[in-house]
C-alpha cells in the first residue's frame, strides 16, 4: 500500500519528479483517474486487480489518482490500498483528468505508464496488445481505438456522431494520423514521457489529444489497438462543455504549427516591407526602395523563421542558411520587380499607394515559394527522432 497526497504543478510544467530510465523499478503502472466514483471504484479496481494478477506476466502497479473527490471516493481508495497489493493512492486537491495523469505519470518509475477510465468500458483483454509494443521498444505510444477496423463498440448514436466528427476535425485541422483521440485507454513509454508532458499544456479532457499530437509531431510511433468498448450510461462527462474546450484546444494547436508561425512571420515581414517601401520610395525611387526594403525584411524573416518556425538554435549552419535565404530573397525580388514592371507598363505614373499595394500582393504570392524553399532547402532537416510521423494499427476481428 502507498498513499500520496500531492499538489499538482502548473499547466505546462513537464515531468516534475520524473525518474530516469536507469532507476525504473516496474514494468507497468496503470493509473485510474477518479472523481466522485464511490459507486464504481471498488468494483472496478477489484476486477482490474484480478485481471492483472492472473493475466499479466510482468510487474505492475495500480495508481488510483483521486482529483478532488468530495464523496467517499478517497476513503474507498485507501481501503483498497490496505486490502490489495500493488495499489498506490494519489490525492490531488484540484480537478482535471489531465492534471491527475500528469502528476501520477510524472512520479512513476515504471518502464511503461498507462491509464484507463474507472468504468472499464474497454475490454481488459486489449491491455496486453496495448502494452506489448511499448515494452518491446517497438513504439513510444499506444492507444485503444474505437474507430479502427476490428473494433466492436456499443454506444448511442449521439456519442458515436460526436466522436467521429471530433476525430475528423483533428484529421483536417491538425493532420492527425491516429483514429481515436478520446478513448480512455492509452500507454506511453517511460523514457519519452518527460518530453511529451513538457509539451502538453491542458489539464483536463484535451490532455489526451494534445499528448498524441505532441507525439506525432516528434515522429514517435503511435500504435493503435482496436478495442471492444461498451458505453457507460453513468458517464460524468459534460458533452457540450467538453466539446467547446476541445475545439479551443484544437485551435490553439493549429495556430502553433510551423505553417501558422511562418504565416504570422510573413504578415509582419510584409507590413514592415510596405512601410519601408513607402518611407524610402521618395528618396531612392520605387525599384531601389523595393530592393532595399525587401533585403532588410528578408534578413529578419530568415532569422525569425530559423528560430520560431523551424526551431533551430545556436550558430551551427547560420552563415549557410543566411546565404541560402539570400537566394530566396533574390527570387522574391524578381517577383516584386516583375510586378512593378508590369504596373508601370500599364500606368507609368501609378500612385505610390497603388505601387505599394501591387508589391504587397507580389510579396504575398512569393510567400508560398519562400516557405517551400525554406522548409525543403534552407532549413531542411528531420524530426528529433529522425523518422517520420508514424501510426501503426493492429487490425483484428476482436481482442480475445
Amino acid at each position: 500500500m502507498q498513499t500520496v497526497t500531492q499538489e499538482p504543478g502548473p499547466a505546462g510544467v513537464g515531468a516534475q519528479g520524473a525518474h530516469p530510465a536507469s532507476t525504473r523499478e516496474l514494468d507497468v503502472e496503470i493509473v485510474v483517474p477518479v472523481y466522485n466514483e464511490e459507486e464504481a471504484l471498488a468494483r472496478s479496481i477489484h476486477r482490474l486487480h484480478r485481471f492483472l494478477d492472473t493475466e499479466v506476466p510482468f510487474s505492475w502497479r495500480i495508481t488510483i489518482a483521486d482529483n478532488a473527490s468530495t464523496d467517499l471516493t478517497p476513503d474507498i481508495a485507501d481501503t483498497l490500498a490496505s486490502e490489495l497489493d500493488h495499489i498506490r493512492v494519489l490525492r490531488l486537491e484540484q480537478k482535471g483528468r489531465g492534471r491527475a495523469l500528469r502528476v501520477a505519470w510524472s512520479t512513476s518509475r515504471a518502464r511503461v505508464v498507462a491509464y484507463m477510465d474507472v468504468d472499464l468500458s474497454t475490454d481488459l483483454h486489449a491491455l496486453l496488445p496495448l502494452l506489448a509494443p511499448l515494452l518491446s521498444g517497438h513504439s513510444e505510444v499506444a492507444i485503444g481505438s474505437r474507430l479502427a477496423r476490428g473494433a466492436r463498440v456499443a454506444r448511442g448514436t449521439k456519442r458515436e456522431f460526436i466522436s467521429r466528427a471530433y476525430n475528423q476535425i483533428l484529421h483536417v485541422a491538425l493532420r492527425a494520423r491516429f483514429t481515436d483521440a478520446q478513448c480512455g485507454f492509452k500507454a506511453v513509454r517511460g523514457d519519452v514521457l518527460p518530453e511529451l508532458l513538457e509539451a502538453v499544456r491542458d489539464q483536463s479532457w484535451f490532455f489526451d489529444t494534445e499528448l498524441l499530437i505532441a507525439a506525432q509531431r516528434r515522429g514517435m510511433r503511435i500504435y493503435e489497438v482496436p478495442v471492444d468498448w461498451v458505453d457507460d450510461p453513468d458517464s460524468r462527462v459534460d458533452i457540450v462543455s467538453t466539446a467547446v474546450a476541445d475545439l479551443r484546444g484544437v485551435a490553439r494547436l493549429a495556430l502553433a504549427t510551423p505553417v501558422a508561425r511562418f504565416a504570422a512571420i510573413g504578415v509582419v515581414s510584409t507590413l514592415a516591407y510596405a512601410l519601408l517601401f513607402l518611407l524610402l520610395a521618395g528618396v531612392l525611387g520605387s525599384a531601389l526602395a523595393s530592393a532595399v526594403a525587401l533585403a532588410l525584411t528578408a534578413v529578419g524573416n530568415t532569422a525569425a523563421n530559423r528560430r520560431l518556425t523551424f526551431g533551430i538554435r545556436g550558430r551551427e549552419g547560420l552563415a549557410r542558411q543566411h546565404v541560402a535565404g539570400f537566394l530566396v530573397f533574390v527570387l522574391a525580388l524578381a517577383l516584386t520587380n516583375g510586378a512593378l514592371t508590369v504596373l508601370h507598363g500599364l500606368d507609368r505614373h501609378a500612385p505610390r499607394l497603388l505601387e505599394a499595394a501591387v508589391l504587397v500582393l507580389a510579396t504575398l504570392a512569393a510567400t508560398i515559394t519562400r516557405y517551400v524553399a525554406l522548409s525543403s532547402f534552407v532549413f531542411r532537416g528531420r524530426s528529433r527522432s529522425g523518422r517520420p510521423d508514424t501510426v501503426l494499427s493492429l487490425h483484428t476481428q476482436g481482442n480475445r
